[in-house]
């Protein structure tokens, strides 16, 4: 007996003396553990739900729908619409971005136009006599005629009158009445080398040959000989050759960068060695309604006669507005029914959609005249996933915001997710918040359980919005007259 009093006491001295060596060993570590939190850790402020921000606790633990806590931090809140995704999820959306800067949205223009002769050169042939055309010199339109060169002979009553007037004029003393006959045979387009030749041998002709007042090209014809002609008759129209038009399309967006004076590059596909330098010369005053075009008519020298009218040609105009502007790809700019936007990268996964007005388009960027400034990064690939789900976060920020953070209404269950505890409902519009009736995801509230709802069944609902997710707190199953069951 003495012998396992003996042992018994040996026994509870070596766990004394161990207690005492590990308790210190143990305090040692956790004092360098604390310490370590001090220095480099930061600590949280407390414990929440995931699913509910009320359910806060000081430590770890559990929420009622058996999720674990999570830690929250003292650091500043991002300001509504900010999202966070971590870099793996970054990387499967393919996330690509670009930085604002001033850039040249237009270097040059390029169009596609039609030749046509110069307008302001072309001359129209009219007898100023009514009579008969005796021979005609020019047989057919196309054909090249030179300044001075005989076009037709005309035999005209009035104009044998107007030589014997003349010569009348030439025996009389009354100078006046000279001048008066010379100014008449001049009127009427009679050459001055026959009218010399008339104050010479004095014989009155019975028919005149007419000639051509420039060189160019017959580009109508409207005569044959034997008609019989009157003033009001075009006979012919000569054009000129020695400068062309060009007609061409720009579109609406690009009238911004085009001024008069503006210099243009032209090539043809029939002479690809050759370039023709012009200018802008007219901007047409009005577009086409249907394909939202303007005209612009530019002017090249035709040297050798290189261009003809109705050619196709190419323009290359040089742009007149073209100093830097702050800019963005066009295909970050996200087109809604309230206007422009962007998507924001922040840095490290954090991104923003913002509000944007835009200006002119031009080569694939987009001139930006407010919301951004220069240096910001834009999402130019996966914004429009990025867009949707900043504006989520940012109208929940704004309905926690509201004292009515939540409402009452009647819906018909879609799909139960039991695992997630979640309903797809399509619910009726929400009067007070100004929503309009769609289908979304709500969660069930930790009390409420998922046996008794199923797809299909009408129920009136009451929800709160809580952290960013939309908890469903009450149910009432509704029958098909849409009361209480």
């Amino acid at each position: 007996m003495k012998q396992f009093f003996k042992y018994l006491v040996a026994m509870l001295i070596a766990a004394a003396a161990t207690w005492f060596f590990l308790g210190s060993g143990s305090h040692q570590v956790s004092t360098e553990g604390a310490e370590k939190a001090e220095d480099g850790e930061k600590k949280p402020l407390y414990w929440v739900a995931p699913m509910d921000s009320s359910y806060r606790r000081d430590g770890p633990g559990k929420s009622p729908m058996g999720m674990d806590l999570v830690p929250v931090y003292d650091e500043p809140e991002d300001e509504p619409g900010v999202i966070a995704i971590n870099a793996s999820v970054e990387n499967n959306l393919g996330v690509r971005s670009e930085p604002v800067k001033p850039r040249v949205l237009v270097k040059e223009i390029t169009t596609f136009g039609n030749i046509r002769y110069d307008e302001e050169a072309m001359v129209h042939v009219h007898p100023r006599v009514s009579g008969w055309v005796e021979q005609l010199f020019v047989k057919s339109e196309g054909a090249k005629v030179e300044q001075g060169q005989p076009l037709y002979t005309l035999y005209s009553p009035e104009l044998v009158n107007a030589q014997k007037e003349f010569l009348l004029a030439l025996s009389s003393q009354d100078q006046v009445l000279r001048s008066a006959a010379v100014a008449r045979l001049r009127a009427f387009q009679i050459a001055s080398s026959f009218i010399s030749e008339l104050s010479k041998t004095k014989q009155v002709k019975q028919s005149i040959t007419f000639y051509a007042r420039q060189s160019g090209v017959v580009e109508q014809l409207n005569v044959r000989e034997g008609y019989f002609v009157k003033p009001e008759n075009s006979l012919m129209d000569i054009a000129s050759t020695e400068q062309v038009w060009v007609i061409v399309d720009v579109h609406e967006r690009q009238l911004p960068y085009l001024q008069q004076g503006a210099q243009a590059v032209m090539t043809l596909d029939y002479l690809p060695q050759m370039r023709w330098l012009g200018e802008v010369e007219y901007v047409y005053p009005s577009l086409n309604k249907t394909t939202r075009t303007a005209q612009v008519r530019l002017r090249f020298d035709n040297p050798n006669d290189a261009l003809k009218a109705n050619m196709f040609a190419k323009v290359a105009i040089t742009a007149s507005n073209n100093a830097p502007t702050l800019s963005v790809p066009q295909q970050a700019v996200i087109n809604t029914a309230e206007g422009q936007r962007v998507v924001l990268a922040l840095g490290d996964g954090r991104f923003q959609s913002v509000s944007v007005r835009t200006g002119r388009v031009a080569s694939g960027w987009v001139e930006v005249l407010a919301g951004l400034d220069e240096d910001q990064q834009v999402v130019t690939s996966g914004q429009f996933l990025l867009d949707s789900e900043s504006n989520k976060q940012a109208e929940l920020a704004r309905l926690d915001a509201r004292e009515y953070a939540n409402a009452t209404v009647n819906g018909e269950i879609k799909a139960v997710h039991k695992e997630t505890r979640t309903l797809s409902i399509a619910r009726e519009a929400i009067t007070k918040w100004n929503r309009p009736a769609t289908t979304m995801d709500f969660k069930l509230d930790a009390g409420l359980s998922t046996d008794f709802v199923q797809v299909g069944m009408k129920i009136r609902f009451h929800f709160e919005v809580r952290a960013g997710q939309f908890v469903i707190t009450r149910i009432d199953v509704l029958n098909d007259e849409g009361d209480k069951a």
